[in-house]
């Protein structure tokens, strides 16, 4: 029993270190935007345009990676696909031109693509292995990864080291962490359906409607944290007017308590329930970016940014469990329609704001981007499955008592 036990955490442990891998490649590159964006001399709008391209790598990938992964398994696929990811961000080091970035920034798309589905399928292999869920602490790890390359890229930025040999750091150590946690990755598991009603669903293969709204919800708050990623840097050095050295913190900030946040989200929705918690996410992912745009001071900007990072942190892990338990498809497929809507939110958006930025200001941006927060509170009170959850909830607490 005790061997089992350790095998099972050694199996977590190494899905986790491949959610901090993926999560160290995306923060390491969003902590030298600012670097490159200036490296180009490009204007908001378009950098809006080059931030594009990474959906459309996404969304060419989404045509035939959930499709693969499935035929051939998610182990398998990240075998190639982190790697590829990986290295990807040499490419991106490499370009000096917009030409060559946006090649590099689509093949990063296409490469993240495949990594995001194959991991989040060795997730929920893992949830089920354990028989509790257990994915907001997977996705904490991403958190953490961006939090641990933020203070990276920070160090880096003070010792004026260029962004191509912060990336080759970055490669050596995530393809190390990789090498020797890929053997304790699972099959994936196929899901047994007794109920005839679920056999009759498995056979139509035909998604429920909730999915997609559930899908929706998470594109609003992906979009908002896609923001924090993609423009944190670039608001504390234009619209805050922090010196060089401090464009990080704002980022490091939000991290922190993203993180933090997605470590507690279990224990408060098991006593409040999955609605009350997403909307309080959106109630402060709009506090936190409202008092951003409102008093743009380094010290009320960080908080408002922390806010932002509390709010952000339990939307699509709390998503990504309902999707999974509520649903009578492939547990797999559900999560992929419905991380494949939400992510397109955190790749598209950050586009957008620089596109609104270019004809207003980045302010302005970051102000529509707080309306969001309303959305998933209006968006949440509509969908029945929440409804049901917090029923669900209330009844065991009386039980309890």
């Amino acid at each position: 029993m005790e061997t089992q036990q350790l095998q099972l955490k050694r199996i977590r442990l190494a899905v986790f270190a491949f959610y901090f891998c993926q999560g160290l490649c995306f923060s390491s590159w969003a902590s030298r935007i600012p670097d490159i964006k200036s490296f180009l001399s490009l204007d908001d709008a378009a950098w809006g345009t080059i931030l594009f391209m990474i959906p459309i790598g996404q969304v060419c990938a989404m045509t035939i990676s959930g499709l693969l992964v499935s035929k051939l398994g998610s182990r398998n696929i990240l075998k190639y696909a982190f790697p590829l990811y990986s290295l990807s961000l040499l490419a991106i080091g490499l370009s000096t031109t917009q030409y060559s970035l946006i090649l590099s920034l689509v093949f990063y798309g296409i490469c993240g693509n495949f990594c995001n589905i194959s991991v989040n399928t060795q997730g929920v292999t893992t949830e089920n292995l354990y028989g509790k869920s257990i994915m907001s602490s997977f996705h904490g790890g991403w958190s953490l990864a961006g939090f641990t390359g933020s203070l990276i890229g920070l160090l880096m930025i003070n010792l004026k080291v260029s962004p191509f040999h912060h990336f080759i750091f970055i490669i050596i150590l995530v393809n190390c962490i990789a090498f020797f946690n890929h053997k304790y990755l699972q099959p994936d598991m196929k899901k047994v359906r007794a109920n005839p009603e679920d056999q009759l669903a498995k056979k139509r293969n035909k998604p429920e409607k909730f999915l997609f709204m559930l899908g929706i919800v998470a594109f609003c708050g992906m979009a908002a944290e896609g923001s924090m990623f993609d423009w944190s840097g670039i608001y504390f050095k234009d619209v805050v007017k922090v010196p060089e050295s401090l464009v990080p913190i704002g980022f490091t900030a939000f991290m922190i308590m993203m993180a933090s946040g997605r470590f507690v989200a279990d224990k408060a929705i098991r006593r409040w329930s999955r609605m009350r918690i997403i909307q309080m996410s959106g109630f402060l992912i709009f506090l936190g970016l409202l008092i951003s745009v409102a008093y743009p001071h380094i010290i009320v900007t960080t908080i408002g940014f922390m806010i932002v990072g509390l709010g952000t942190s339990s939307i699509v892990p709390t998503i990504y469990s309902i999707a999974g338990q509520k649903t009578r498809i492939p547990t797999g497929l559900a999560l992929t329609i419905v991380s494949s809507i939400s992510f397109l939110g955190f790749l598209a958006g950050p586009p957008l704001i620089g596109y609104i930025s270019h004809v207003t200001s980045l302010r302005y941006s970051y102000a529509m981007v707080s309306l969001l927060g309303i959305c998933i509170i209006i968006l949440v009170s509509q969908i029945r499955v929440f409804k049901k959850d917090k029923t669900e909830i209330v009844e065991n607490v009386v039980i309890n008592e």
